[in-house]
Parts: structure tokens; sequence; C-alpha cells
């Protein structure tokens, strides 16, 4: 009788816990598999004021509160009681269900139907308790053993994309009950206050990241640049060169009331509508409010006020920053036609220098690449090409002589990408050089603002103009940049890549720069999963109800963020955290190997791209010359591939990058360049459609 007694408990709580049990032998054969385990002491049965009831010669069930089967070589793991009540959490510390190798599921349930006094006793007096426990309410017919065991299988299949498909059957339901019960709650409150609104204007996380890498915070308030007056400049008599004047040059023009704001807003306007049916460049044309700003400015100047050298100057805005009473569609069908009714810090910052906006230029659907709802943005030195990069409009308007400078933004390759492609020099600054306030945001803790200009004096002019703490972006500093029109490059050391470009490192050298090769080491080999793991799970956040609602079957593009949302949504935090605890030890192994001023290399490397947001590392990139385009017309053409590269600096060391680009772009003149727009060539017409292939799209937000 004993020995039967212990072979009901022993299958019973073996076949609810093994889902993958198969029928084999008939039930004396299973019978006789119990005897001789339970003979053999392997067997035993713990219950209240009970421990060990392994004894082979004992004859009856105790009559006990709480009963529990397990291999008896584990009862040294398992507590010297049980309470009723007690979670099954401290009994899971050993292995409570049997491991006997048994497969007959039919024939045993049946066996212990059999026994129906056991069997209701094993229902009431356990499969009670654990049912209580793990959420595993057992239906009136009594078939609930098979839908948990599905229910759990099913679980961990889901488990499995986020491997963490290591839990037993009973873990895997307790999970269940707990995410449902505890988390699901928490998760629909949260979502409620603060994800309901898409576009990460409002509620920022205050877990903030910050570059610094001196122990020590900077101390002080940043001073302003000193930068040289274009003195001697006289206005010329063809718009096209006025058009592709330096932001300084066209400043000093306007100083020297040799040409009006009014009408040099006329200019860019003018040349912004002539070009943009090619490109497709410009989104929203801010006319009323250019000429407004321009007649101010004016005004201000015959009063004699002049607020320095963007005093009256055009430009454009990426088509993430907000300006009141226009539409900022973020790029994307489903936002097209959202004002909002926030100025972002980066536009008041310029207009309190002065400067003019014209227009709001073409970002990538929610700053990703170059498709927008209104096409793609093509790249002025070469028609058949794409611009790249969700900066798109501001790096194709700059370069096509269309704006003086414009602002884009940054989180993987969107200011480095475009600029390259389109042969203007740009900065990427210091993450939290620039406020971010009215920004739509993809990742708080890697986007960023900078300029796209003519010139690496003009960018160092644009960040003097917009750096500075931004009250309610968490993130920004006012950070104490040297001046970079005042550096000594003789005291520089300078590290070049086996991918730089060697005029550069030539013309530093030839300056009196110490240049030496360099190879920044580091260990970590998870660089671009960290970077995507951060960015999307980030942007996710911001635009949760985007997905859930199904507005991502609209996006422009189905094999950009839809797909990569989609995976982000099973990212958990645990490997959030993970990624951001390899990505801190990143940036410690990149400042104990960066033991060079700056260093020379390739702006668009996917690798360098995603480690440089990482860290929050500066970087220029300026144009070093041009090469012929991939299979040209055979009558020939003008259009061009640009060549570029990157001058990367410490966090906080814009001014060394500015200075050193400023040196070399002293030196020659490939940044004066001006693109094919008007005349490719002999017989060479822009496609209707590119015939170039372009390759694959990445992820250069």
């Amino acid at each position: 009788m004993g020995m039967k007694i212990f072979s009901v408990f022993f299958f019973a709580l073996l076949f609810l816990a093994s889902p993958f049990l198969q029928v084999a032998r008939c039930q004396s054969e299973a019978e006789a598999d119990v005897a001789e385990a339970v003979e053999g002491g392997d067997l035993g049965i713990v219950g209240e004021d009970v421990q060990d009831f392994g004894d082979p010669n004992y004859s009856s069930a105790p009559e006990v509160k709480t009963v529990c089967v397990f291999p008896k070589n584990s009862a040294k793991y398992l507590p010297s009681q049980f309470q009723a009540q007690q979670e099954l959490t401290d009994i899971n510390k050993s292995t409570i269900l049997p491991t006997c190798p048994c497969r007959r599921a039919a024939t045993l349930l049946e066996m212990v139907k059999n026994y129906k006094k056991i069997w209701d006793m094993f229902c009431q007096k356990v499969m009670d308790l654990m049912i209580h426990s793990r959420s595993l309410a057992p239906s009136k017919n009594g078939n609930e053993c098979p839908k948990n065991i599905t229910e759990a299988s099913q679980i961990r299949h889901g488990l499995t994309l986020l491997d963490a498909d290591f839990f037993n059957d009973i873990k895997v339901l307790e999970i269940a009950k707990g995410a449902k019960e505890f988390n699901i709650p928490i998760i629909r409150t949260n979502r409620k206050l603060v994800a309901s609104i898409n576009g990460g204007l409002h509620n920022p996380s205050p877990l903030v990241f910050n570059p610094e890498w001196s122990k020590e915070q900077s101390q002080g308030k940043a001073s302003r640049f000193n930068h040289p007056s274009a003195s001697g400049i006289q206005r010329p008599i063809n718009e096209e060169d006025i058009a592709f004047m330096s932001v300084l040059e066209l400043g000093e023009l306007i100083k020297k009331k040799q040409i009006t704001s009014e009408e040099l807003t006329g200019i860019f306007l003018k040349r912004l509508r002539r070009y943009n049916p090619v490109l497709e460049s410009v989104v929203t044309y801010t006319e009323d409010l250019a000429y407004q700003q321009a007649k101010e400015a004016d005004k201000l100047l015959s009063q004699g006020v002049h607020l320095g050298p963007l005093h009256g100057i055009p430009y454009g805005l990426k088509d993430i920053i907000s300006v009141p009473l226009y539409k900022t569609t973020w790029g994307s069908t489903t936002f097209k036609n959202q004002v909002l009714n926030i100025e972002a810090w980066v536009y008041k910052r310029l207009k309190s220098a002065g400067a003019v906006l014209v227009a709001k230029l073409v970002t990538g659907s929610l700053a990703y690449d170059d498709i927008w709802f209104g096409g793609r943005t093509r790249n002025p030195w070469n028609i058949e090409e794409f611009s790249t990069g969700s900066s798109a409009g501001p790096a194709a308007c700059t370069s096509a002589g269309m704006i003086p400078f414009a602002i884009g933004s940054e989180t993987a390759g969107s200011i480095t990408y475009p600029a390259s492609r389109c042969g203007v020099t740009a900065l990427r600054p210091t993450f939290g050089s620039v406020g971010r306030t009215g920004v739509m945001s993809l990742s708080e803790s890697l986007d960023k603002l900078g300029p796209f200009c003519r010139n690496a004096a003009d960018c160092a002019v644009i960040l003097d103009a917009i750096r500075g703490k931004d009250p309610d972006d968490l993130s920004s500093r006012d950070i104490p940049f040297g001046d970079p029109f005042s550096v000594d490059i003789t005291k520089l050391t300078v590290g070049y890549l086996d991918d730089a470009d060697m005029e550069v490192v030539h013309v530093l050298e030839s300056k009196g720069v110490k240049v030496v090769p360099f190879k920044l080491n580091y260990t970590v080999d998870s660089v671009q999963g960290i970077l995507n793991f951060t960015m999307d799970v980030d942007m996710l956040a911001h635009f949760d109800e985007w997905q859930r609602s199904g507005k991502d079957d609209d996006y422009e593009a189905q094999d950009q963020w839809p797909v990569e949302l989609r995976r982000a949504r099973v990212v958990s935090a645990v490997d959030y955290l993970q990624a951001q605890r390899a990505r801190g030890k990143l940036i410690q192994e990149v400042k104990e190997n960066f033991n060079v001023d700056a260093f020379i290399g390739n702006a668009t490397d996917w690798e360098r791209v995603c480690m440089g947001n990482l860290v929050g590392l500066p970087v220029i990139v300026v144009p070093t010359g041009f090469k012929n385009i991939p299979n040209p017309p055979p009558t020939g053409t003008r259009r061009r591939t640009t060549v570029n590269t990157g001058i990367y600096a410490p966090p906080n060391h814009d001014h060394i990058a500015l200075a050193l680009a400023m040196a070399y772009q002293s030196a020659t003149n490939h940044h004066k360049q001006r693109p094919p727009i008007d005349d490719l060539g002999p017989n060479d017409t822009i496609p209707n459609h590119p015939t170039v292939p372009i390759p694959p799209r990445r992820l250069h937000m």
C-alpha cells in the first residue's frame, strides 16, 4: 500500500510538471518502476512535521497539510518543514519534481484516477497550494492540467525571444502570474502618464548621460568665441556668387550695409524654390516669418544695433525642430499636418542672434535616412544619388547654395553621412552642447544638434550661437569650450588612422602640427549592437502609441523603423541596462586609449560612427576633394563623388577639431567648390529615376 501511495504522488506531480511525456508502457510496468525507485531509497516525501518518508517499509500516507515528492538525494537542500500558506519558491530551491525516466502520461493519469481517495487528497492538499501560488486555477471539468501545460509551453516559446527560456513550467507560469498581476498594471499606468503623445517632447527621463571625462565637472561659465571679421569683403555682382559666400562674409556685407537682410532673404528663397523640385529637400517655406525677421534685422541695424555675425543671415532648420505656427512634420505621413506650439531652444538662440529662418528642411521620416513623405532627397554633387542620413535637407540645401547654413541632428550618422555625401563642412558637437527642447527625440542619450556650413569657421560661429545650458533639457550643459580661433595648433599632437585622408595629415604637418600614426583600441566588440539597443528602445519609448495604434503601417519605408521598433519591443529592461554597462566600459576604454589631442579618420566608418555617438565624441566632417562617379555618361559629366575626412576630438574639446579644420581649409579650396546642378555636362541630364545602385540602407539616424 505504501509503495502505491508513493507511486500516485510521484506520477501525479511528474505528469503536471512534464508536458512532453509520452505514453509507452502499461500500468503494471509503471508501478514496478516506481516500486523499484522507492525500494532503492531514491524517493522521499516532505510534509508538515514530516521530513522524510523514504523508508520503503512505511505502509500508509501521512495526514499532512502540504505534501511534495522529490528525489531523495536532493533532500539536503530542502527546509525542515513547510507551511500550507508558504510560497513554493522556497521549495523550488531543490529539484522538487522527480526525474525518473518514465514516459507514460496517459497510463499514469489513469492509474492516478483509480486511486480516487488519494487523487482527491492530492488535489485538495497539494495542488490547491500550488494553484494558489501559481495562478493555476483548476477548471470544473478537471482538464486544467493540459491547459496549463500548453500555456507554459507558449510562454516559454515567447521567452526564447528574450534569451530567457531556462525556467521550468511552474516558474514560467509564476512569471505569467506576476506579469499579469504586478507588471502590466504598472506598465499601463506609466504609459498613460507619459506615453500618450508621440515624439518625446515632454517628460524626459531623469537618467542623464554625461560624456565628461574629467572626474571634476567643468567649472565656470563659457565665454563667447572671438571670431575674426571678414574685412575687405565686397558685394559680388552675381547672385550665384553671393549665395556661396560664407556666413562671416555675408555678415560683413550686412554689417557694412552693402546688402540688406531682406534682399539676402529674397535671394535664398528664390534659390530654394528653384532647386527644390530636383533635390526634394524643402518641407515648408517660412516666407512670411523670414521677411518679418529680415525687416526687423534691418531696422535694428539702422538704429545702430548689431547682434553679431548672424545678424540678418538666412538659414534652415531640419523639420524635427519645432517653430510655432508652422508645421513640424518629422518627415512622416502620419504627422505631416502637425503644428506644435513649441519654440525650440535652438530656434530661440538663433532668433536672438538675429538669424532669419527661411525654410523647414527635409528630415527622413521620423529621423531615419533620406526618405520622407514627399519623396527622397538627392545629392547636389551627383543628382543620381540620394543624400543619405536623416539630415538630408540641411546637407543638400547647404551644398547647393540654397542657404548659407542649416541646423541638423545626429543620433547615429545623420550629420556625418549626408555631409560626406553632399560635400559640406558639418560639426557633430559634444553630446550636451546644444539644448534640444522642442526637438523630436529618438534617444535622450544620443541625440545631438549641429551645423551644416560652407566651412569650419562658420561651424564655429554657429556653435557659439546655439551652445549653452537649456533649462528644459536635463542633458544640456554650459561647456566652457576653448576659443577655436585662438588655439595654437603647433602645440597639438594629432593622430591619423589607417583610413585618414593623407592630404589633411600633410597640410597640418606643414603648419607645425605634430602628426603620429594612431589606433584607437578598445575590447568591447558589441559597439554596433549597443547603439542599436540604446537607440531603438529609446525611440520606441517615444513612439509607443504610434506603434500600438498601428500607425507604423503607414510609414514610408517599411524596412526601416517599423521592423526595428518591433524588434525593440522584445528587448528586456535587464538587457537594455546590460548594454548601458557595456557602453560605460567602452567609454572608459576609449578614454584610456585617447592619448592624442585629436585624430583624423574616415567620418562614415559605421563602427566609428557608433563608437563616437556612444562615447559622445565631437567630429567635424571636412571635404578633401572629388573623384569620378561610377559609370559616367560616355560624353562626360561634371557630376562628382565627394571625398572627405573627419577630425575627432575628446568630449568638450570641439574647439580643437574646429581649429584643425580651419587650419586645413586655410590652405585648400575643396570646401569652396560648387556642385553642378545647373550644368551637368554635355548630353548629361537629370534622370527621372536613379540608375546608380544605392547601397542597402543602414541606421543613419
